[in-house]
């Protein structure tokens, strides 16, 4: 982890004085606890989780809020404030701050879109199939959840199908029995009639 945490803080700023790292993938494939490793390797790099944008009724069209809340700010090198969603509560809290920090995280299904590539100092793709991701969450999130994880599903799919982050990814993140294993991702691998080796590209166990 302490190798790609050293990776990403010699990148260029993506996001005014910030080097925003997306960290996407399909629901339930181990994005926040990733997450909250990285950051914590990065000095405890602020987080931003997408489910704090997003709500029951805006499950992936907060794009938006998340550019005029947080980015549009953090590009002008200013504190970003947003109200957190309550999934239980369905309704937003008290607004927190989310400071321009060298590094910020932004983790959750659709961190890696076309509106937010732009803003991107890397893009972090969690490699886990979205039948097993999906199962994993089913089981984090147990029987109350299951009306909830029917619709989520299908309009994960859509998003995807429509705005898919997987192949803009700059590194593939698999998790291993200890450990995560880095790999390059599609937006830097490597032609059709070439082998993928060691020297190809950024791969590491953190």
């Amino acid at each position: 982890m302490h190798s790609l945490a050293a990776r990403l803080r010699t990148l260029p700023p993506s996001c005014g004085p910030v080097r925003l790292i997306g960290v996407d993938g399909h629901a339930g494939s181990g994005k926040t606890t990733f997450a909250a490793r990285l950051a914590h390797a990065l000095d405890d790099a602020p987080v931003l989780h997408l489910d704090d944008v997003a709500a029951h009724d805006r499950l992936f069209s907060w794009t938006d809020r998340l550019l005029a809340e947080v980015i549009e700010p953090l590009g002008r090198g200013l504190t970003a404030r947003y109200a957190p969603y309550d999934w239980h509560a369905r309704a937003r809290g008290a607004p927190r701050a989310l400071p321009p920090a060298p590094v910020v995280l932004i983790e959750g299904v659709g961190a890696g879109r076309r509106a937010l590539r732009p803003f991107l100092a890397h893009l972090l793709w969690m490699e886990l199939p979205p039948e097993e991701s999906w199962s994993r969450g089913r089981r984090r999130d147990g029987e109350e959840q299951r009306a909830f994880w029917a619709g989520w599903v299908e309009a994960e799919r859509r998003h995807f199908a429509e705005d898919p982050s997987r192949p803009f990814a700059d590194s593939l993140v698999r998790q291993r029995e200890e450990g995560y294993e880095v790999l390059p991702g599609p937006l830097h691998s490597v032609g059709p009639d070439q082998d993928l080796t060691q020297g190809d590209g950024p791969s590491a166990m953190c």
